[in-house]
Parts: C-alpha cells; sequence; structure tokens
C-alpha cells in the first residue's frame, strides 16, 4: 500500500488500562508493554502499522508522564510530534488537539485517529479499509470503521449501518451509534447483520472535525484551535477545556444530522481489554495454560489459562481451568478469565488505601 497523499496519523496513547493489572499501571500503561509476544509495544507496532499509509505524517499524543517513554519507544518522530497533554481530558481533547496542530500546518489534511493498544493481524486488511476511509472523507464525512462481530460481546460500543454511500465500494451510512449492550440486545443486534463494533477509529479531515466540534462544543473548538496557534498556552488553556468523549462530542450528533459513514472492517482486532482477550491473542501450547513471558517458569498439571511469570519467579498451577496467574515481581494477580472484567475493582481498592506504588 503506498503512501496517502495529505493524511496524517493521530495516535492517541492515554489509559492506565486497569483491568490489566499489574502488568499495566498508570505509570507504565498497556500501550507501552508487548503483550503479544512479538518484540514490540503495542505503540510501536500501532505505528509499524500507520506508516506504510502516512510515511512521516505521524502525531501522537500523550500524558506528560508518558511523553519520555514514548519518545523512547519512537525514536523516529521529531519536534511536535508527541504532544503531551497536561492532564487527561477524554478522547475528544487529546484527538482534537492533535487535529488542531495539523489543521494549521495543512488545512486540507485528513487525519485517522488510532488508538496506541489495539492489535490488527492482517495489516493489508486494515490499509485497505483505512485507504477506503479517506476517500470517503475527503468528501466531508466524518468516516468510521465498524469491526464484523465475531460474537454478540457486552464489552463494545455498535455502529448501526445504513444505506450505501455512491460511489465507495462498502462504505454505508451510520445510522447510530448505540452504547454497551447486554447479551440479549448484543445478539439482537448481530442477528440483523446492520451492526459492527464501535472500534474507536475516526477518518475526517482535521477541519471538518474541528468544525464539527464548534458547532456542539465552540468553548472547546476554540481552545484547541488557539493552542494550536500558540503552543505556550497549553498549561494556560488546557485545564479550561471540556472534559468528553469524541463519540459523544461528534460522532453520535453528526451521526444524527447524516455525515457520518462506516467502512466494514474485515480484520481481526482486539483492544486487549482484558486477561481474557489476551489470552485468546497468545498462542495456544500443546497442553497447559498459554504464557506471556518466559515459558520455562510455568509448570503445570491439568490446567488452562493464562499465566504470566514477569515476577522472575517459577509459577505452579495444578488441577486449575481457565485460570490467570499474573506475577509482575511486586504484586500476584489470581483470577479466572471469566472473571477478569472485575480486576479494575482490585485497582480501585488500593487506590482507596493510598497504594498508589501499586497502581
Amino acid at each position: 500500500m503506498a503512501e496517502i497523499p495529505g493524511f496524517w496519523a493521530v495516535i492517541p496513547a492515554g489509559g492506565a488500562g486497569t483491568r490489566l493489572w499489574p502488568l499495566s499501571r498508570a505509570g507504565h500503561p498497556k500501550f507501552l508493554h508487548d503483550l503479544t509476544g512479538s518484540g514490540s509495544s503495542l505503540l510501536q507496532q500501532t505505528l509499524d502499522r500507520v506508516a506504510p499509509l502516512v510515511g512521516e505524517r505521524v502525531v501522537v499524543v500523550t500524558g506528560t508522564a508518558h511523553a519520555a517513554a514514548v519518545r523512547e519507544q519512537l525514536p523516529s518522530l521529531g519536534d511536535g510530534q508527541v504532544l503531551a497533554e497536561p492532564a487527561p481530558r477524554d478522547s475528544m481533547a487529546a484527538i482534537g488537539l492533535a487535529a488542531a496542530f495539523v489543521e494549521a500546518r495543512d488545512p486540507e489534511a485528513v487525519i485517522g485517529s488510532f488508538a496506541a493498544d489495539h492489535v490488527i493481524p492482517d495489516a493489508e486488511a486494515f490499509h485497505r479499509c483505512v485507504a477506503e476511509a479517506v476517500d470517503v472523507a475527503r468528501d466531508g464525512l466524518v468516516v468510521t470503521i465498524g469491526i464484523e462481530p465475531t460474537h454478540p460481546s457486552t464489552g463494545f460500543g455498535y455502529i448501526q449501518m445504513g444505506s450505501a454511500i455512491a460511489g465507495a465500494p462498502t462504505a454505508r451510512r451510520v445510522r447510530q451509534f448505540v452504547e454497551k449492550p447486554d447479551a440479549r440486545r448484543a445478539t439482537a443486534y448481530i442477528s440483523t447483520g446492520e451492526f459492527r463494533w464501535n472500534a474507536g477509529m475516526f477518518v475526517v479531515r482535521a477541519s471538518v472535525l474541528l468544525d464539527l466540534l464548534h458547532r456542539w462544543h465552540p468553548e472547546l473548538a476554540d481552545g484547541l484551535r488557539a493552542i494550536a496557534a500558540d503552543a505556550g498556552r497549553l498549561d494556560e488553556l488546557w485545564p479550561t477545556l471540556e472534559k468528553i468523549a469524541i463519540d459523544h462530542a461528534v460522532a453520535e450528533p453528526a451521526a444524527d444530522i447524516g455525515v457520518v459513514a462506516v467502512v466494514p472492517g474485515d480484520f481481526a482486532w482486539d483492544d486487549i481489554g482484558d486477561f481474557s482477550s489476551l489470552a485468546a491473542l497468545l498462542p495456544a501450547p500443546g497442553s497447559g495454560p498459554r504464557v506471556l513471558g518466559d515459558a520455562s517458569l510455568v509448570h503445570s498439571v491439568d490446567s488452562t489459562g493464562l499465566v504470566s511469570p514477569r515476577g522472575g519467579r517459577p509459577v505452579a498451577v495444578v488441577g486449575l481451568e481457565d485460570v490467570v496467574v499474573i506475577d509482575s515481581g511486586d504484586a500476584v494477580l489470581v483470577t479466572t478469565r471469566e472473571r477478569a472484567q472485575d480486576v479494575k475493582h482490585i485497582v480501585e481498592q488500593l487506590k482507596a488505601l493510598g497504594r498508589t506504588d501499586l497502581t
């Protein structure tokens, strides 16, 4: 896939990944980790995936606490390509900040926002979808990439597809975005064939995104453009910006007025939301649990699940089905794949106890 002229990649790199504690921490979140055994962090894999489409036109938005680590992992990025948020203000401020900086450089530029912690094994299929999304976005639409569901997940939001976009191979109008459903509704969504998972990927002209944002949240749009015009005002203006997700700020209201399209994604995708999804991504051994780390440290008898011996100590599991054992050196987590979503509650407990050294 050749580079797409005038196309920029925006990589939001934020969040603590609390469902992946104790591997993912606020100070070293999941996008900085190699969680697939590839030898590269999720952030590095993301850059490698988008680079063929954009070349050097990349902007990473991350927190000030992670900016040095991001620059260390991505040494090819130059000055101005890593934007550091003084404090988290949710996805709209992060993506909007990058959009404002890109708009200032090229008012006709199209941006694609691709989170730093996603796993997409089939890069070629991803590139085809993004190329179509860019073509559609040049006509002034907000375009998202909707992942074909493999099961009635209750962990993702959904996108309902409408009529076809004239001249586009696969793109459809978006009828609505829907929040994470219960199991009954998720099953009903999939049965219609009209719904796709919302992976939070957006392709849109930078100026269109900010103009739409100005329509519903003018002060936020004006603040982001003011920072892009004078980066020295970042610390002054950032705390005043509204904290809101891009879905609520732009995607949902824009869908209501008919200016959002979806390109169906025909590739495998995962956001590694918990240890159960992580286990599914790791290669299955001939017997025993899947291992993230040094497999020679894991000993099992009649057990399945996931074990990560990153603390460097031997870990033994006996007679346990779908167990999750994570040894990070300073903490050990033991749960099951069924309860993997509940790991975040441990982080909440530790914060309440003031154990910031562990969170």
